[in-house]
């Protein structure tokens, strides 16, 4: 199956919704709690579109996952650090969608002169930790028990990599 990348667009609003709020509403890889629409998805791909990119991979005409980056930490010091974010629909990860998706946010992070860029996995999660590591980053760091979703503590794990 062919995929193209592209950057995304306001009106990918609802399909990226379609995506997150799966793993809003049944998983602990994200620590939000309630399911976004798509007028407050839009309001957040204006706000990481304003300073970072965000990519979309389409398959046979549908959005089958997204990949950006946000401001890692405030401070000056840390203008060329970034946190990655990467969701894919529920039954697309396997395929090898995930790591052609990430190497182009990768590349375009690269080409806008970021320098380091920090991936945060709720643990436990192999997916997530071998498509990091496919795409070259290294295991940074592990907090136990900062997260609490679903009446459960979660660990969270930090992967690093260096553009």
């Amino acid at each position: 199956m062919q995929v193209s990348i592209r950057p995304v667009v306001q009106a990918d609003a609802q399909a990226i919704c379609d995506i997150y709020n799966h793993y809003i509403l049944h998983t602990a890889i994200t620590f939000e709690q309630q399911a976004l629409g798509p007028e407050a998805m839009a309001q957040r791909i204006a706000d990481t579109t304003r300073d970072y990119p965000w990519l979309v991979a389409e398959r046979e005409g549908r959005l089958a996952g997204y990949a950006y980056a946000t401001r890692w930490r405030t401070r000056a010091a840390y203008d060329q650090t970034v946190e990655s974010t990467i969701y894919l629909a529920p039954g697309a990860s396997g395929q090898g969608l995930g790591r052609t998706l990430y190497q182009a946010l990768l590349d375009a992070l690269r080409q806008a002169g970021m320098h380091a860029v920090v991936g945060c996995i709720a643990l436990p999660n192999p997916g997530s930790i071998a498509l990091h590591e496919k795409c070259g980053f290294t295991h940074a760091g592990h907090f136990p028990q900062v997260g609490r979703k679903f009446d459960q503590w979660v660990d969270v794990g930090f992967w690093q990599r260096l553009l």
